[in-house]
C-alpha cells in the first residue's frame, strides 16, 4: 500500500493517490474508501480495481490538515493502509483509523 502526495503551486491543495495492494485486498472485488473528508460513506468513493489487482483512487484534499480513512473491502471488512502517515484510535471501535497528513 501507498500514499503518493502532490500540492499544488500555492501549497493549499493536496492531491492523495489512496492505494490498496492487490495482498491487502486479499481477494476483494470491490473496495471504497471512507474516511473524514467524506463523511466515512461507504459508498461515496469507490475505488478503481488495475488489471494488477491493486486498488487506487485519487482525491485532492485541503493541505495543512490530517484525515483519518480506512478501506471497506466488498462492503464487509475494514482494512487500515499499511503505508499511513499514523494511527489513531477509532472512536466507535476497539480498532485504529489511518491518518493522511497532507
Amino acid at each position: 500500500m501507498a500514499l503518493q502526495k502532490k500540492y499544488d503551486k500555492t501549497n493549499t491543495k493536496c492531491t492523495v493517490t489512496f492505494e490498496l495492494s492487490k495482498e491487502a485486498a486479499n481477494g476483494a472485488e470491490q473496495v471504497w474508501l471512507a474516511g473524514d473528508f467524506n463523511n466515512w460513506s461507504s459508498v461515496e468513493t469507490p475505488m478503481n480495481k488495475l488489471k494488477n489487482g491493486t486498488f487506487k483512487v485519487k482525491l485532492t484534499l485541503e493541505a495543512g490538515k490530517e484525515y483519518q480513512f480506512r478501506y471497506l473491502l466488498d462492503g464487509k471488512r475494514w482494512e487500515n493502509d499499511w503505508a499511513a502517515d499514523k494511527y489513531v484510535a477509532a472512536p466507535f471501535s476497539y480498532t485504529d483509523n489511518s491518518v493522511v497528513i497532507c
